[in-house]
């Protein structure tokens, strides 16, 4: 039987449908608002393990992305070459 026969332990869900909820719980949240952009941070935890959601909103509309906790400190190195990087290169003129 390969992967694609096997049934979902989650039923028969449409697609795009939501999964089920889990149990979280939220151990630190914050904000930033920056231009007209918020980002919502939220460290939380659940049966499978702590994780930090990154949420963009921008006038309604939202995306996530959700950082598993064992990655922070890798992320965070990539995010401080990027701020590096960034304050290193000039911007282009128009």
């Amino acid at each position: 039987m390969i992967s694609n026969d096997r049934p979902s332990p989650l039923g028969n869900r449409p697609y795009g449908s939501p999964k089920p909820a889990l149990n979280e719980t939220t151990l630190r949240s914050d904000k930033i608002q920056i231009e007209r952009k918020t980002f919502l941070f939220a460290l939380k935890e659940n049966p499978r393990g702590r994780f930090l959601r990154i949420t963009e909103d921008v006038g309604g509309r939202h995306d996530t992305i959700i950082i598993p906790a064992p990655g922070l400190d890798e992320f965070k190195k990539l995010l401080d070459e990027m701020v590096k990087a960034a304050s290193e290169t000039p911007p282009k003129a128009e």
